[in-house]
């Protein structure tokens, strides 16, 4: 789960496989086939018996649709759409009207405060320290309103499958990390394994894969993962493959099940362990319909203690790729994509209990093409001019958005989405949250029955962003000492 992956929510507008059909050149002959479907006798491109019959082909006749509309299995791949989605009548899954019609996703409904009294998930990037400004050491974590602290990231070894830090620096802060349970009572903190760049290519981008259906790796594995979690005193693992399948991101056809009866297995071997303390285990989701159809979220749900879900980066600069989206800013973080994004759980009967909806304490930005255009919709030639800590074009901390704001930037509300619009600099524009977004944002998920948040990432804010978040929202401040003495041992 970082801040730089490229790819996580590029189809976060569902159904994008209909749209790239709409968007080609229907005309075809026998020897210029169709990108998508099967060339009929009269030259245009199409999906079923019309179009892929015999009688009625010239070229590219045995291409299937996605699923069934009603044409039977002779003609499509599947007879229904993963995670129950609608297939539309030209035989393509997706979440919209454009595939459902009228159709309406029954959706959980609550008139407490599930959310805001429940998990407040904060991800601590394990390499914060590198940046040249506006770190957060260990110690400086703004304690009393998180209820569990997830460390980014621990690595899997590609040849034993044992625990791996990402860096020996890295490897410095686990128990500074871990200590902090001793001020705050109750906290508790996971390791997280993997993130984006895991499955990047390289040593380890199928090693994932490769363990899931190991049961050898997996024993290596899981007493290299108890004993890792032991001795830093973590109270659970959050497991974070991006992702499972997907042939961009290395996956294989038998990951999804493979997956779950990996997670099966750990939940075993956390169970038999002996020990007095239950290890958690969490699941990081993504909020996109191409990546989330390749979990078995419904299979999972009863091994896990929760999902944490990844409804952030819904757009970023990569937009410019996708025909459906193109090269306009975008906020990152929009309520009405969260809602459609959670809709694919709740097409599953997933537990609202069990799901945490991801805040971003940061923004996407973009460099605008025309300065007079600065309205969500408008051109962007490039990612935003890099901050003076983050150091990376297209993203900014919520400090470095907040030293914007005081040097006198204009900012706007978008109401509809949530969030807040920031431009400067003739040509700069960033999306981001604050008190305000973000009570509107759990607001929703109260009303949702949600068990809860996750911040990516709490080293990216200097403490304004969770006070504002916990006071708007008013969150239930747990009480910080200097020293607690009832810790869980082993």
């Amino acid at each position: 789960m970082t801040s730089t992956r490229k790819m996580a929510a590029l189809l976060a507008t569902f159904g994008l496989l209909l749209f790239s059909v709409l968007a080609q050149d229907y005309t075809c002959s026998p020897t210029k086939p169709c990108a998508i479907g099967c060339c009929s006798n009269g030259g245009v491109c199409g999906l079923g018996p019309v179009f892929c019959a015999k009688e009625n082909c010239t070229s590219s006749c045995g291409y299937k649709s996605e699923c069934d509309p009603g044409w039977g299995m002779q003609w499509s791949n599947s007879s229904k759409c993963p995670l129950n989605v609608c297939c539309s009548t030209f035989g393509f899954c997706g979440s919209t009207a454009d595939f459902c019609g009228d159709k309406k996703v029954p959706e959980p409904s609550c008139s407490g405060n599930s959310a805001t009294n429940g998990r407040v998930i904060g991800y601590y990037e394990g390499w914060n320290l590198e940046r040249s400004c506006n770190t957060m050491a260990p110690e400086d974590v703004t304690l009393g309103y998180w209820t569990h602290i997830n460390f980014a990231f621990a690595y899997i070894d590609p040849g034993t499958f044992e625990i791996a830090p990402m860096s020996n620096s890295v490897a410095a802060l686990y128990q500074r990390v871990s200590a902090l349970k001793q001020k705050q009572h109750g906290l508790e903190v996971w390791i997280s394994v993997g993130g984006w760049s895991f499955n990047d290519p390289g040593a380890t981008a199928t090693t994932f894969s490769n363990l899931a259906r190991s049961k050898s790796a997996q024993s290596a594995f899981f007493k290299s993962l108890i004993s890792f979690l032991v001795a830093n005193n973590f109270d659970g693992v959050d497991l974070d493959w991006e992702y499972p399948v997907a042939p961009d991101r290395f996956g294989s056809p038998d990951d999804f099940v493979n997956f779950v009866s990996f997670l099966k297995n750990l939940r075993a071997a956390f169970d038999n362990a002996g020990l007095s303390h239950r290890f958690g285990i969490s699941l990081t989701l993504p909020s996109s319909y191409w990546y989330l159809q390749h979990f078995d979220i419904a299979g999972m749900e009863p091994i896990l203690d929760w999902f944490n879900v990844m409804t952030y980066d819904l757009h970023g600069t990569w937009d410019s790729g996708v025909k459906s989206i193109g090269n306009i800013v975008q906020a990152h973080t929009n309520l009405t994509e969260i809602n459609l994004a959670l809709q694919l759980l709740w097409r599953n009967n997933i537990d609202p209990a069990k799901v945490n909806m991801g805040l971003g304490f940061y923004g996407r930005s973009f460099t605008l093409t025309n300065p007079s255009c600065s309205a969500t919709g408008c051109p962007f030639s490039g990612g935003g001019n890099p901050g003076p800590c983050t150091g990376t074009a297209g993203i900014l901390s919520s400090v470095e958005i907040g030293n914007v704001i005081s040097a006198g930037a204009k900012v706007t509300l978008d109401k509809d989405a949530a969030v807040k619009i920031v431009t400067w600099g003739g040509n700069q524009w960033v999306s981001y949250d604050d008190g305000e977004t973000m009570k509107t944002k759990l607001d929703y998920a109260n009303t949702k029955c949600l068990g809860g948040t996750l911040v990516w990432a709490m080293d990216l804010d200097n403490g304004t962003m969770i006070g504002d978040m916990g006071k708007t929202s008013k969150f239930s401040k747990k009480t910080v000492t200097g020293d607690y003495s009832g810790l869980w041992y082993y």
